[in-house]
């Protein structure tokens, strides 16, 4: 135990003394934050640990003690049943009793020391659970404090979408997302790797991804564009109906865009069927 906490605070300071190439962003910081309560918790954690191991070390010798002076009392007692069995036949029933108590009484130890074990394995596993989660942390952010700042990422991948280059682009807007997952820029990465799977003819994905974008950030500036290439990407996988409901709700949430323009148009364009749903 004093070796995993020795190396969670090496760590941590490892992680803290770190000077960053770039200016410290918001995500570093409450990610360090949450590698220092992680470290607390689990600092309680052992601390609670180690009392509960010791009432529990405690029990256990209490109960080995009992159970062996149990056994040596059974002992004892068939040791004189077997000597006074012929001279003293009527006594016989008595101390078979006794047995019987003291038999029953070793049967709850077991029970008692069986469930004392399992408390125990459970503590180990709960330890080796907070030691996992705080070694997760403490990996992103290591990764985050060697990630470029946001702005060069996402001006990067922006760069490589215009260029044609979407093999790179889709990984420089993912690297945006698992590194800065709350900014607003966050968004426009989810709603290019959108474009991206729906030039790429995956409308499955490419529906997902713009959802994603509404649902993670529906006051941001792709959010008008996200719900018309939603309902475009359900057309395109025949869901018409669906579809020609994301259309109306751009027109109704955003009337003086030009995405509701395309979406006035493209209901414009569907078949009969679906203008009469409309």
């Amino acid at each position: 135990m004093k070796s995993i906490r020795t190396a969670l605070v090496l760590a941590l300071l490892l992680t803290l003394s770190i000077t960053p190439a770039y200016s410290a962003n918001k995500d570093i910081i409450e990610l360090q934050t949450q590698v220092q309560q992680l470290q607390q918790q689990m600092t309680a954690m052992t601390r609670s640990f180690d009392e509960r191991m010791g009432v529990m070390k405690n029990l256990l010798e209490q109960n080995t003690d009992a159970a062996n002076k149990v056994s040596a009392a059974i002992g004892e007692l068939q040791a004189s049943v077997n000597k006074q069995q012929q001279d003293r036949s009527s006594q016989v029933d008595q101390i078979s009793g006794q047995i019987q108590a003291l038999n029953d009484t070793m049967d709850e130890l077991k029970v008692r020391l069986a469930k004392l074990s399992k408390q125990f394995e459970d503590m180990q596993a709960q330890q080796q659970s907070m030691a996992a989660q705080q070694a997760q942390a403490q990996q992103q952010a290591q990764a985050i404090a060697q990630a470029p700042p946001p702005d060069v990422l996402y001006n990067n991948a922006l760069r490589d979408y215009n260029g044609g280059k979407n093999d790179l682009a889709v990984q420089e807007f993912s690297d945006y997302i698992k590194f800065y997952p709350n900014t607003d820029l966050a968004g426009n990465s989810y709603f290019y790797l959108a474009e991206i799977q729906f030039k790429a003819g995956d409308y499955q994905k490419a529906a997902a991804s713009y959802d994603l974008v509404l649902q993670n950030f529906p006051s941001g500036n792709k959010a008008a564009a996200a719900q018309l290439k939603k309902g475009f990407a359900l057309l395109e996988l025949g869901k018409q109906d669906e579809g020609a409901q994301e259309l109306k709700h751009v027109i109704q949430r955003y009337p003086r865009t030009t995405e509701a323009t395309q979406a006035r148009e493209r209901l414009r364009k569907l078949n009969p069927t679906a203008q009469r749903n409309r």
